[in-house]
């Protein structure tokens, strides 16, 4: 399958080794706005987003890897495209359920584990080493970094951002687009647009909308 990534900073180098490690795949380009103009580099093409409608083809698919979870929900959004056109990336490492679902332009990265009826939605990152335990819904656009544990019967809205071995006790929410520090232990309800940190968990910050 060919595939062309959008974004070329660190989460995208990632996301191109992940996909170079599957060995089924030819990345085609990688477009990002910090290009003024098209190149080709290593047998790739380097070019702003908008060289997309100019490369697009049937059965190519495409991955948005910014790591920013807003700005990738604005790009992905824009693009207009039909959720089957973007590509789940899962690496060889991870162990995910066959009773997982794991939405369209989603990337489960190295050692993870997505365990038992876990629903995952579209175009989240499942960062390295973390773990998203049995029952748990997490929203479209979350980011759950490295080394994080999502226990049993989590749920957490749209765009929540989960930093480095943070840990979520079972049946905890956490609301859409809260953000969770690194190395936090969350032991009861996050509210939507709030920055929590610490063990336990204290919000901080209210976000804005």
């Amino acid at each position: 399958m060919k595939v062309i990534i959008l974004g070329d900073g660190g989460h995208s180098k990632v996301i191109q080794e992940m996909i170079m490690a599957l060995g089924r795949h030819e990345i085609v380009a990688v477009l990002d706005d910090k290009y003024d103009q098209g190149f080709q580099l290593k047998g790739m093409i380097h070019a702003p987003i908008s060289f997309l409608v100019k490369l697009l083809r049937p059965g190519i698919r495409v991955v948005v890897a910014i790591g920013d979870n807003k700005i990738r929900k604005t790009i992905t959004e824009n693009l207009n495209l039909l959720p089957e056109q973007f590509m789940t990336v899962i690496h060889p490492t991870a162990v995910v359920s066959s009773s997982a679902a794991i939405g369209h332009g989603t990337v489960v990265m190295p050692h993870v584990v997505v365990n038992a009826r876990a629903e995952i939605g579209s175009h989240c990152i499942i960062n390295s080493a973390s773990v998203i335990e049995h029952d748990n819904e997490i929203g479209s656009f979350t980011h759950v970094s490295p080394n994080a544990t999502f226990a049993g019967n989590v749920t957490c809205g749209e765009g929540v951002h989960a930093g480095s071995a943070a840990t979520v006790i079972p049946d905890m929410h956490l609301g859409s687009w809260s953000i969770i520090g690194a190395g936090s232990t969350v032991i009861e309800n996050i509210p939507a647009y709030s920055k929590a940190v610490g063990s336990p968990t204290r919000i901080i910050e209210r976000l804005l909308i």
